[in-house]
């Protein structure tokens, strides 16, 4: 059971921590962090979003996609299609800057995916996503679970 509760979290971790080093290695030039990435590609990707989509999309937290979006905006990477009151209900688009950036986490995003995927047949792949799949939902649960009745 330590040896799987090890490898587990060993490998998660240093996957994340990999992607992290990765999107902020590619974007150092562009002066972005790896929180503003996800934004980025979401919004490349869908060809505008809300706030609202964008913290469902990228898994994060209200605040952290609100301070991605202000200096996204502040920057120059995108706008905001409406000035209404309710800001996280209107779309944001990305600028022409944003869309160059946009293009290349996409490439890059896809480049990854080929790369790691290489040792892996398709049945594979599929097979590892499902694993993972349940491996989240499971946790999620959980994580959720209010009476701490796993213990």
């Amino acid at each position: 059971m330590i040896g799987r509760f090890e490898t587990f979290t060993v490998l998660i971790n240093r996957i994340s921590r990999n992607i992290r080093k990765i999107k902020n290695q590619e974007m150092a030039e562009y002066n972005l962090r790896s929180s503003h990435i996800s934004c980025l590609y979401y919004l490349y990707t869908s060809g505008g979003l809300t706030a609202t989509d964008l913290c469902e999309r990228c898994e994060d937290d209200k605040a952290t996609v609100s301070r991605s979006i202000e200096y996204l905006e502040n920057n120059g990477y995108l706008v905001c299609e409406s000035k209404s009151a309710k800001r996280y209900k209107s779309l944001l688009k990305l600028t022409d800057k944003g869309v160059e950036v946009g293009k290349k986490i996409a490439d890059k995003i896809a480049y990854v995916l080929e790369e790691i995927s290489v040792e892996l047949t398709e049945e594979e792949r599929i097979q590892f996503y499902h694993s993972l799949t349940l491996i989240s939902k499971g946790l999620d649960n959980i994580a959720n679970n209010r009476n701490g009745d796993y213990l």
